[in-house]
């Protein structure tokens, strides 16, 4: 190796191919939740119109969907069960939210490391 060289010869430890993997685990993880979190904010929206919806109708009962069924049910319950599930939907959604945040600062920490160590001889990017 000659005096001035890039340093792109650094031999891989078994701690960075430790973090090397964690960074895998953890960008394959970014993916999951980034799918979890698209779900969840589509269902919020999908709630929110059915309980718009609801507010139009002047019939006291209406068809809900249970499992693959659909049921009569009063208007208020019907009411207060889309707030029910709106209220799930979006604390799922919060926390999915805060997991990635996490993901993405330990993610962040290891390319520091890894960048670190070696420099251009190694991709985290995605292409």
């Amino acid at each position: 190796m000659e005096a001035g060289s890039s340093g792109s010869e650094a031999e891989v430890t078994w701690e960075d191919q430790q973090n090397i993997n964690k960074f895998g685990r953890l960008n394959n993880r970014l993916h999951e939740l980034e799918d979890e979190i698209k779900t969840a904010k589509e269902t919020n929206e999908n709630l929110e119109d059915a309980g718009n919806e609801l507010i139009l109708t002047d019939e006291e009962v209406v068809r809900f969907q249970i499992g693959e069924v659909f049921v009569h049910v009063p208007k208020d319950e019907v009411e207060s069960r889309i707030e029910d599930m709106k209220e799930v939907t979006s604390k799922n959604l919060e926390k999915l939210e805060e997991e990635k945040e996490s993901v993405v600062a330990q993610m962040t920490e290891l390319k520091k490391i890894l960048y670190g160590k070696f420099k251009d001889s190694i991709n985290l990017e995605e292409d």
